[in-house]
Order: structure tokens, then sequence, then C-alpha cells
């Protein structure tokens, strides 16, 4: 048999791809990066990040002449809340499937830096949470301003919104840059609650924003209602015909 020869050139060649197959292999994964955000203790940069972007809300808004008010219920994914609320020291209680909202959009005139603000109240059996988002028109860096606060429901709607509640979650949404998050955080059953002195006058600054925005967009009028209406269109299951009626005289006679 006459034996075949491989050129040197081939055989390196060979080599080389088998060598490299698990280098190609290995570039081609996907890689994953992860971004911790301490919600607890901002760095002094996204502190003084977070005090500019609250101190660009205007305090005294001109809004233009379109809005919007939405109202609903909404199924909860219990699970996802846990997580969150787990996070920021709340909690939406297992066994919660939905929570009934109102949401109020109004818009500012095209020379502000923001397009629109919008406030929500949402509330299940457990829960009551307030959110006002700001958006900004022509993003560069920042993209939305979110604040948050919540109260048990053991009372009702109309009575936090009479009160001012303090701001448990300030959210700077960011372009092509993570999140910057300061959050109420709490005691656990592992460790004391952190000291957030040096962020108390960004809660403040946050609460007072959120307080004065209730008033302008007339929540505390609003709200109530527009959730009154929503428990009000729960519909009724209609009774069962038992296939029997009265005939005249009051004899009763059972229909086919």
């Amino acid at each position: 048999m006459r034996a075949v020869s491989i050129p040197r050139f081939s055989t390196l060649l060979y080599a080389v791809l088998f060598l490299s197959g698990p280098l190609f292999a290995q570039s081609a994964s996907p890689q994953v990066k992860v971004n911790m955000i301490n919600a607890c203790a901002p760095s002094p940069d996204d502190k003084q990040e977070i005090a500019t972007a609250l101190a660009h809300v205007p305090k005294q808004p001109k809004f233009g002449p379109d809005f919007e008010v939405d109202r609903g219920r909404s199924s909860i994914d219990e699970k996802n809340d846990l997580v969150q609320s787990a996070a920021a020291g709340g909690g939406v209680a297992a066994g919660t499937s939905s929570a009934d909202w109102v949401r109020v959009r109004r818009e500012y005139p095209a020379a502000a830096m923001f397009s629109t603000v919008q406030y929500s109240f949402s509330t299940d059996a457990k829960l009551m949470v307030e959110t006002v988002v700001f958006r900004v028109r022509d993003p560069k860096d920042l993209l939305e301003i979110s604040i948050e606060d919540s109260a048990s429901a053991v009372t009702s709607p109309a009575s936090m919104l009479e009160t001012s509640t303090p701001a448990s979650r300030i959210k700077l949404e960011r372009f092509g840059k993570s999140s910057v998050v300061l959050a109420r955080c709490y005691a656990t059953e592992s460790a004391p609650a952190p000291d957030q002195s040096a962020y108390e006058s960004l809660f403040q600054a946050a609460s007072d924003i959120v307080s004065d925005y209730r008033k302008i967009l007339g929540a505390r009028q609003m709200v109530p209602g527009e959730l009154a209406r929503v428990g009000g269109s729960t519909v009724k299951p209609k009774a069962k015909s038992t296939g029997v009626k009265s005939a005249p005289g009051g004899a009763a006679t059972e229909t086919p």
C-alpha cells in the first residue's frame, strides 16, 4: 500500500485549529456584567448627583393643556414584589393578588427641562405606594427621576394623602449607565439599621417634592374618587336560574 504524505504546513494548521477550538468556544460565550448598587449608602458622587437632579425639579410648574388620568386594577407578581420590597426594607405580603391604582400625567411646556410628570397611587391588601416620576425631555445623561413613598394599608388612601408621608426611595435612571438609587434601609434580624443621617437632606427634599406635586396635581381630591370607581367596577356574577318561576296566583311552576 502506498503511504500518503501530509504536507508539513497542513499538519501545523490542523494542530493550531485543534488546540484553539476551546478558545473559540470560550470567546463565543456571552460576558455577563453585574453592577452592584449600594442603595443604603450611595457614594459621595452619587449623593451629589441626586441632590443636583432634585434641585432641577420645578417647584411652581406651568403645564401645557394636555393631561391624562387613568385608573385600573392589576395582578401582582408576588415573587418579584417580595424580592424588590425586601431590598427596600418593606414588603408586599404573600397572598396579595391584585392592586388598584390611579395615574395622573401632565406635560411641561416645550422649553422646560422635563417633558412630563407622572403621579401614581396604588393600593393592595397590605401596602399603599405613591410614586412621582419626572421624565427629561432631551436626555443626555439623566433620563428620569423617580420618588416613592409607602405606608401600611391599615388606614385609607384618603388618610394617607392628607399626611406628608416621607419619601422612602429615590432613583435616577441614566443613559448608558447604571441607575443611582437611595433607599430607606431598615434593621434586619442579623443587622441593625444603617446610619443614613448623611442622606436625610435628600430624603427631606424628595418628600417636599412629592408633597408639593400631590397638591399641584390635585391628588387628594382625585385619587379617592377614582379608586372608588375602580372598586365599583367589579362585575358580579349573575345568579344561576333555578328553573322555577312564579305562576299567576302564587303557585310555582318548573320551566323545562
